[in-house]
C-alpha cells in the first residue's frame, strides 16, 4: 500500500490536531500557567534593550569554552546564578499565523510517519483496533516522546512536561482513530 492511499487519514488526522490543540491551548485552563513572570520583568526588559540583545538561544552562564566551566570563577558563577537558558523572540506581537502554518505542516509530516509504519507493518484490510495501535504508537511517539528532554536538559517544570505528554496522548488518539477509521479494505 502507499502512503499517497492514506492521503485521507493524513489530512484529517492533522486536521483534528490542530483543531484539538487549539482548544487545550486558548480555550480550556491547562496550559495558561506553564510559563511564569519573572520580577521585575519591565527592568529586565528595559535592560535587555537597552544591550540590544538579539533573537536567539542563551545560556545563562555561558562559558567560552568547556574547558572554562571546570574554573573556580565559574562554577562561582553558578552558585550565585541565576541559571538557565533563555529565548529571545524577535520584537513585535507573536507570529500566530506563521507558527500556525508550522504547526499543521509538522502535523501533516507526522501522519506521513504514521502513514508509512502504519502501512509497513499493518496490512490492508485489517482490523480496526489492528491500526488504532500502530498507528496511535506512531503517533504518541512522535507528538510526545520529546516533551521530556526539556525537562531533563533544560529545567523545564515536569508539571508542564507531564501536560505536553497529556497532549501528545490526546493527538495520538486522534491520529489512530483517523487511520483506523479511514483504513484501506477495511470492513
Amino acid at each position: 500500500m502507499t502512503i499517497l492511499a492514506l492521503w485521507l487519514p493524513i489530512l484529517l488526522s492533522a486536521v483534528l490536531v490542530f483543531i484539538v490543540s487549539s482548544i487545550l491551548h486558548t480555550v480550556l485552563p491547562l496550559h495558561h500557567h506553564d510559563f511564569a513572570k519573572l520580577p521585575q520583568e519591565d527592568d529586565l526588559r528595559a535592560d535587555m534593550r537597552s544591550r540590544q540583545v538579539p533573537p536567539g538561544n542563551y545560556v545563562i552562564p555561558c562559558p567560552d569554552s568547556p574547558s572554562e566551566m571546570r574554573t573556580p570563577e565559574f562554577r562561582q558563577k553558578y552558585e550565585e546564578g541565576p541559571v538557565g537558558f533563555l529565548y529571545v523572540l524577535p520584537s513585535g506581537p507573536p507570529a500566530m499565523g506563521r507558527a500556525l502554518v508550522q504547526w499543521f505542516v509538522y502535523s501533516l509530516v507526522i501522519g506521513i510517519f504514521v502513514a508509512y509504519l502504519t502501512s509497513r507493518t499493518v496490512e490492508a484490510g485489517a482490523p480496526y483496533w489492528a491500526v488504532f495501535r500502530v498507528a496511535g504508537a506512531t503517533g504518541f511517539m512522535c507528538y510526545a516522546l520529546g516533551a521530556p528532554i526539556d525537562s531533563i536538559w533544560m529545567g523545564r517544570r515536569w508539571s508542564t512536561t507531564f501536560k505536553n505528554l497529556f497532549d501528545g496522548l490526546i493527538y495520538s488518539l486522534l491520529v489512530a482513530g483517523s487511520f483506523a477509521g479511514f483504513w484501506p479494505g477495511a470492513s
